[in-house]
């Protein structure tokens, strides 16, 4: 049995990958401070209450729990939020890596699978996107993610730490039981928005931009179920249990969904209609965004099974109808 710390396992991406470890006999043990994470969503091993930027905390975890790997999520990353308060990501981002790392260090502790993001590429010049495109991301939130990677790169190069960076496209989705799910506040992502929409417990969604050189004008991106993100994050640990010294890989579909046959799916799985208006394009949308898997595929030997846009809505809706009770 192998023991990982899940730092933001709490939250709704790290609650998956702790129960996809339970399920296979591993024990998560998750370090959260539980700013946007939930402790109901702590279901599967033990929660140590924690800020990845304090020593002694992490200290803490490291000494009780004796884990072999790290997975970290911890983080913010509403990009708006970024934005206004870069002071605040690059604290918690970069310094609380940092922070982590040094702890990693003092535990003699090497493997660390890291949550990064398709937002450090930006506006991409090719789609699917491929791990050899340019980064230049064009947020604060895209700009923490890369300087972590570079870090990771820096301190791998002295043996360090042996990490895996996972590029996630549009994380999506719920556990196919119900059990867990989305649960942001506020809550940006569109799908969770435009099931509150449907369900009438939201206001009228905002689509943003119908202009676009996209199949119905309306932008394209690549949602990706959280259950499959769960599988390539099992895998990658595997491989750097094994000594693999560093991957890096895009998890997307190799395709994508628009915005407008997004709200179509949730029409058709839920029966309701999700109203909304038509806005402004927003400055730093790419009309599409994908992944090119071949990498990833090569590498994790990952195929998403349940990324299809409507197994991925009725995961969701399965979710939040029991928890808005509706």
């Amino acid at each position: 049995m192998t023991t990982v710390l899940v730092t933001g396992g709490a939250g709704f991406v790290g609650a998956h990958i702790c129960k996809a470890l339970a399920a296979r006999g591993d024990r998560p043990v998750v370090f959260d401070n539980l700013s946007a994470g939930h402790e109901h969503a702590v279901r599967w091993g033990p929660l140590v209450r924690g800020d990845i930027r304090s020593a002694p905390d992490l200290d803490r975890a490291f000494a009780e729990h004796r884990p072999d790997a790290v997975i970290h999520f911890a983080a913010n990353i509403e990009v708006g939020e970024g934005q206004r308060l870069p002071l605040r990501f690059w604290d918690n981002n970069v310094a609380g890596v940092v922070s982590l790392l040094a702890a990693m260090e003092r535990a003699g502790v090497a493997p660390l699978v890291f949550s990064s993001t398709c937002a450090v590429y930006g506006e991409p010049d090719s789609v699917p996107i491929t791990e050899s495109e340019s980064l230049k991301p064009v947020s604060v939130y895209g700009r923490t993610k890369l300087a972590v990677e570079q870090l990771l790169a820096d301190v791998a190069s002295v043996g360090g730490v042996r990490y895996a960076a996972l590029r996630y496209f549009n994380a999506a989705g719920a556990s196919p039981d119900g059990e867990i799910g989305e649960e942001h506040d506020p809550e940006t992502h569109l799908i969770p928005n435009a099931l509150k929409a449907a369900a009438g417990i939201g206001g009228r969604m905002k689509l943003f931009g119908t202009d676009y050189d996209t199949r119905d004008g309306t932008c394209i991106r690549d949602y990706v179920h959280v259950m499959d993100l769960a599988d390539a994050h099992l895998a990658a640990l595997d491989l750097l249990l094994s000594g693999t010294r560093a991957l890096t890989a895009n998890l997307g579909t190799g395709h994508g969904a628009s915005v407008l046959e997004v709200l179509r799916a949730v029409e058709s799985v839920t029966g309701l209609a999700p109203p909304y208006d038509v806005h402004p394009r927003r400055d730093g949308d790419a009309p599409i965004l994908s992944a090119d898997l071949t990498h990833a595929r090569a590498v994790l030997g990952f195929e998403p099974k349940r990324s299809d846009i409507e197994t991925i809505i009725t995961d969701a809706w399965r979710f939040h109808k029991r928890a808005w009770g509706v």
